[in-house]
């Protein structure tokens, strides 16, 4: 059973390889000073990384029992309050040079009230080179009294040295089961409602958490869905048009690129014959008819397109262009 906060909530729902390794780890005295949490967005790394952080930093005098979940210290890191524990995330454009070395004029201190001092870095594979250069220094020789934690959707992201100073977590997806019931039993989310964004959050339990308490992320979601079916009815010109509208939005971008992905998956599941696996269990109608619109191999190179397209806007390549490519290779119905 999973340990619980005083409010009766999770401290961390799944990645239970993870719990046990920090636990392990605490037990026998081999905690690492530099961890990195990689996995897809909103998956679960910055929950990980505090978990880490509350188990470090408990006051329970059983160390078996840490984290405890409602001593002080559990609590003050549970709502953000705790002075020896940070977290740092950067703008749009990742985190800077400057933010590296507020936390190097800290680390170097005793922690106020906690054993150690936990920094986790969000989204590292956005931080500035000069950033993680300057990180570089603190990873080759961390204070013996804090522990760094970085997170990131891959490794390969992050610059090798930074990496190879690190331990690496790889965190994968939840299985739909297990979010759906968490989403049930902590968070009492209508059980129809729970299968459908457990299904569509393909396991990314911040995802689907996220989303039970924000219509705009299902808002958005419906609105790009409407945007793909436009393209498949679309000339070359609407097809150019809509590429410019979207384009408008490129922070946007990876994240249609993912639902776009699900969406085909889901066609080339229900050309097979695989309806029970689909991601988009609210669009399996309109899934079995657009499978018996096209053949194998459109559906594959649609797939395929896709995935080039989200390359090239993570390697900073003009987003209209991208799209523009994209939608271009694109069959119409």
């Amino acid at each position: 059973m999973a340990t619980v906060t005083s409010e009766g909530m999770p401290l961390i729902i799944g990645h239970e390889w993870a719990v046990q390794l920090i636990r392990h780890s605490l037990a026998s005295g081999c905690l690492s000073q530099a961890y990195l949490l990689a996995g897809p967005p909103r998956i679960g790394k910055t929950s990980v990384a505090l978990y880490l952080a509350r188990a470090v930093n408990c006051l329970d005098d059983d160390p078996k029992a840490r984290p405890c979940g409602t001593c002080s210290a559990c609590r003050k890191i549970g709502r953000g309050r705790h002075p020896d524990v940070r977290v740092i995330d950067g703008q749009e454009d990742g985190i800077k040079i400057d933010q590296i070395r507020e936390l190097q004029s800290e680390i170097i201190l005793s922690p106020f009230e906690a054993r150690r001092r936990v920094y986790i870095l969000r989204d590292f594979q956005k931080a500035t080179l000069g950033a993680a250069n300057c990180l570089l220094k603190t990873l080759e020789e961390p204070p013996p009294s804090a522990v760094l934690v970085l997170t990131a959707i891959q490794a390969e992201m992050l610059l090798p040295t930074v990496v190879s100073r690190c331990q690496v977590l790889h965190l994968r997806p939840l299985p739909v089961s297990q979010v759906q019931e968490a989403l049930q039993t902590h968070w009492g989310v209508d059980p129809h409602q729970a299968r459908l964004l457990a299904r569509v959050s393909e396991g990314r339990i911040g995802w689907a958490l996220n989303a039970s308490g924000d219509e705009a992320l299902l808002q958005n979601r419906d609105k790009y869905l409407i945007a793909l079916e436009q393209v498949l009815q679309q000339n070359r010109t609407e097809r150019m048009s809509l590429a410019q509208q979207l384009s408008r939005n490129a922070s946007a971008l990876p994240d249609v690129f993912d639902l776009w992905q699900s969406w085909w998956r889901d066609v080339l599941l229900a050309k097979s014959g695989n309806e029970h696996a689909l991601t988009n269990v609210d669009r399996e109608q309109t899934v079995r008819i657009e499978a018996q619109s096209y053949t194998l191999e459109q559906i594959r190179a649609c797939l395929h397109a896709i995935r080039r397209a989200a390359q090239q806007v993570e390697q900073h390549v003009n987003p209209r262009m991208a799209l523009e490519v994209l939608f271009l290779n694109m069959p119409r119905r």
